[in-house]
């Protein structure tokens, strides 16, 4: 009996799960399926600028898992990975068990390494509100918010990518009595989008009253953030939104990685190195294009991933997945407002949140069922 592993319950496993019984009485999928991953629920990230907003309360943001495998022989263990032996196939648990697997597949995402941040950032790991995981953030984000009853607080976000910008002008919208400062680092916000999306970015931020800062955080200490170059920002609560690493157990796990300690999967989605390991999502990176860590990316791979498993299960040959050359892209505004771009074409208003409002709230429900949001 082959035993599939599914480590992770990000946006692709959740389809995977989502259409895992249908193809299990097919006979495509093994009877034996194991779901490892640490907390009941997946929070989907597309709505988490929305819940910082106050638009999304944090049950409406969520997929519970036990939907998912109602009815179902999935073994679903509540539990960290710690460990992962691709050589002797094995999963070490924070409890201290090993899982043997046939055919594994990683959709963990990618991670804040606390303790990199810290070598590079000493004192971030004190003082700094963490974005990932999810799970902690969305916990300790409502004590923000009350803390802003009673003090005019003065927040700073790291970080000039989607997540940064996004989760400044959240911010606004939800603290209108705190200041907001976007310190985006040296190439300044949005730098991986076009010039026109970085203009209307530009005019979004400023317009909401946020300051932005081409610099880069060096350190941080109590109340304020140590700038490169010199120079220090007085600061209450510094959002940690900077770009994520590998997770630290992918290190020695003898899979092949790229050279920021990505997991290398081909066209497939299948490890350069090892043929039983597949990996979608931010967790991983193709060996044969660049891709941006997106969601988005994530979500149309879902499909694709169930389609190779239940092949090499079945003794066929995996497809290659041809993601789109473009894909939409939206940032929340924080104030029922979006930016909507498509290459190098972009546009925004209350209609684009609309969309992005719709887009979210549609595959959230769509895996959650018939419950109520």
């Amino acid at each position: 009996m082959k035993h599939l592993v599914l480590l992770g319950a990000g946006h692709a496993h959740v389809q995977v799960l989502a259409r895992r019984a249908d193809l299990t009485r097919q006979g495509v999928l093994p009877p034996q399926i194991t779901l490892i991953t640490p907390y009941p629920r997946q929070l989907y990230s597309g709505m988490v600028p929305g819940f910082v907003a106050g638009h999304y309360t944090l049950p409406a943001c969520t997929i519970a898992l036990e939907p998912l495998l109602a009815g179902s022989a999935v073994r679903h263990l509540s539990q960290a990975v710690v460990a992962l032996d691709a050589a002797a196939g094995t999963v070490t648990l924070d409890d201290g068990r090993d899982i043997g697997f046939d055919l594994l597949s990683v959709n963990t995402g990618a991670v804040q390494d606390r303790q990199q941040l810290e070598a590079a950032l000493p004192g971030v790991r004190e003082h700094g509100l963490f974005v990932r995981p999810i799970e902690a953030f969305g916990a300790l984000w409502p004590r923000v918010v009350e803390r802003a009853q009673g003090l005019a607080l003065r927040l700073a976000v790291v970080g000039g990518g989607a997540a940064g910008i996004e989760l400044a002008m959240a911010a606004r919208h939800r603290l209108p009595g705190a200041s907001v400062t976007l310190l985006a680092g040296a190439s300044g916000a949005a730098a991986n989008y076009p010039d026109r999306v970085r203009q209307q970015v530009a005019r979004a931020l400023q317009q909401r009253g946020i300051t932005v800062l081409a610099r880069d955080a060096a350190g941080f200490g109590p109340g304020e953030i140590h700038l490169a170059g010199g120079g220090r920002l007085a600061c209450d609560v510094p959002l940690i939104a900077t770009g994520a690493q590998a997770p630290a157990w992918l290190r020695s796990s003898g899979l092949a990685l790229d050279a920021q300690g990505f997991l290398a999967v081909d066209a497939c989605l299948r490890s350069t190195s090892h043929p039983q390991v597949f990996a979608a999502g931010d967790v991983s990176s193709r060996s044969d294009r660049q891709l941006p860590r997106s969601g988005v990316y994530a979500v149309r791979a879902g499909a694709a991933l169930l389609k190779n498993l239940s092949a090499v299960l079945s003794g066929q040959p995996p497809a290659p997945h041809q993601p789109p050359r473009h894909t939409l892209n939206l940032l929340s505004c924080g104030d029922g407002e979006a930016i909507l771009s498509w290459g190098t074409w972009s546009a925004s208003g209350r209609w684009a949140w609309w969309l992005k409002d719709r887009i979210d709230r549609g595959f959230v429900r769509r895996y959650r069922g018939p419950r109520p949001p």
